[in-house]
């Protein structure tokens, strides 16, 4: 992919007395990230394997949720208009728990910001996730970076064609299985992993399946680092969000300058000149995914990875230097030492602390209005045209539609009762009964329109607004829904 450069040029401060410029975008070259090896790249790695183990796997968990009803353990069941997640079950009306998940997912993601920056990018974004995943195959096939910039000196040889070709069916094939995986979770996956297999599977998957195949092959295997540095809005709305507390990965420069390398530098500590921790090896830029230099300062295209640190921490080891010279560390630390003051990590302060707190109200109300929410609902509606009808007799005559959702699974034998208008003569179309109790039964895991006719006495006040309750009662266990209307008058 190439970026032309701009003529703009930025300054970047890296906290020493040197600036650097440089142009606004970055070169049009490709990037090919070392390898590496250490602490952080390991969690990427257990990160990556669970991530992507949930994504894939999640489908085929089954959860038994009784006769007639899907035993899939995640679903979003378009055609009933359902979602179920283990024993959960939720309905449109109850969309206000996706609103409540939104809103903490939001929460969290700020507290990571506020903790240590953009770590949701460094490892759990889908992109960092599936475009390590697609570097994996990558070196695997063509060899580390130094193979593959060899590779690309030599151009399109016939061994390099079939590398390349090799390399990218296996993108494609993951890419596939990646959209594949994502249709799973809106129909029973062995289900339709068979039409699928057998190609009787809906137009509309294989659009789905086709759409995500190419997103996941092109973001994941072409654009990559472009996608964090030009695309996400996520980096600029960050940068609004951090504070100076917060730890990012940052270098060292007050003990890695003046950066000399490693022979120099072991003979001016001998004759007690100043000599910085950096051997200026490089190393760090060698591994990070989006071709950033730490040493430059905080800048829009790291992403909080920690390779870098893994990289220099081994260079360290090699030196016979103290480890944590690139680390997860800010700028008011470096200050510190440079006055020979302590580093002081503050990861509890009022920020953080504000949004623990709305993260533990949002998510304990969610819990307990999850924990004893009804399993059933009740709506009415007053027929609007007309609002009333007099009849020969002087007596006015209102109309109802009350609907009756039943959120288990099995059938309900109900009750319906209305109250607050006395003397009123109340029909329920369709129901056997003439009050003041009307029975009648709604389907496991289904919904009953009742059409209800109340018939207020002549003596009814004039051009009256009466409150009437809609009760709807279960003998069974004893629990009761309600809602209320209003009788209308001319």
């Amino acid at each position: 992919m190439t970026i032309p450069n701009a003529s703009v040029k930025p300054v970047l401060e890296t906290g020493q007395d040197d600036v650097i410029e440089g142009p606004l975008y970055a070169a049009g070259k490709r990037i090919f990230p070392q390898a590496a090896h250490g602490l952080f790249r390991k969690i990427k790695w257990a990160i990556l394997v669970l991530t992507l183990g949930v994504y894939y796997g999640l489908p085929f968990l089954r959860w038994d949720r009784g006769p007639g009803e899907p035993n899939q353990a995640v679903l979003v069941d378009l055609a009933h208009r359902r979602f179920y997640f283990f024993f959960i079950e939720i309905w449109p009306q109850e969309l206000y728990y996706v609103a409540g998940l939104l809103i903490l997912a939001a929460l969290i993601l700020f507290l990571m910001n506020a903790v240590a920056g953009r770590v949701w990018c460094g490892y759990l974004c889908p992109q960092t996730v599936w475009t390590d995943l697609f570097y994996a195959v990558e070196r695997l096939v063509e060899g580390d970076s130094r193979r593959q910039r060899q590779r690309q000196v030599e151009g399109w040889t016939f061994n390099n064609i079939l590398h390349t070709a090799y390399k990218h069916t296996i993108w494609l094939l993951i890419a596939w299985w990646t959209g594949g995986a994502w249709v799973l979770y809106f129909a029973d996956a062995p289900t339709l992993v068979h039409k699928l297999a057998t190609f009787q599977a809906p137009l509309v998957d294989w659009v789905a399946i086709g759409i995500l195949t190419l997103t996941t092959y092109l973001l994941a295997g072409h654009m990559r680092e472009q996608v964090c540095i030009y695309m996400c809005p996520w980096p600029r709305i960050q940068a609004a969000l951090t504070d100076e507390d917060a730890l990012n990965v940052t270098y060292r420069y007050d003990r890695g300058e003046p950066r000399i390398s490693l022979k120099a530098g072991l003979a001016a500590r001998s004759l007690g000149q100043l000599a910085g921790d950096c051997v200026d090896c490089n190393q760090c830029v060698a591994v990070c995914p989006t071709g950033v230099d730490i040493r430059h300062g905080s800048q829009l295209g790291c992403i909080q990875c920690g390779l870098c640190i893994d990289a220099c921490d081994a260079v360290m080891q090699k030196v016979d230097r103290p480890h944590g010279l690139i680390a997860y560390d800010n700028e008011n630390n470096i200050k510190r030492r440079q006055a020979g003051l302590p580093s002081v990590r503050r990861i509890v302060r009022p920020r953080t602390i504000l949004y623990t707190i709305a993260i533990v109200l949002i998510g304990s109300t969610m819990l307990t209005r999850l924990v004893t929410r009804p399993t059933g609902g009740i709506t009415v509606a007053h027929d609007r045209n007309p609002l009333y009808v007099t009849t020969a007799d002087g007596t006015v005559r209102n109309a109802y539609t009350v609907q009756i959702v039943n959120e288990q699974s099995v059938p309900r034998n109900l009750q319906l009762t209305i109250t607050g208008l006395d003397n009123a003569k109340v029909q329920v179309i369709g129901v056997d009964g003439h009050g003041p109790i009307f029975p009648f039964q709604v389907e496991g895991d289904n919904t009953r329109d009742l059409r209800v006719t109340i018939t207020g006495p002549a003596s009814a006040p004039a051009h009256a607004q009466i409150p009437i309750q809609f009760n709807v009662t279960d003998p069974e266990n004893k629990t009761q829904m309600t809602a209320t209307d209003n009788f209308k008058t001319p």
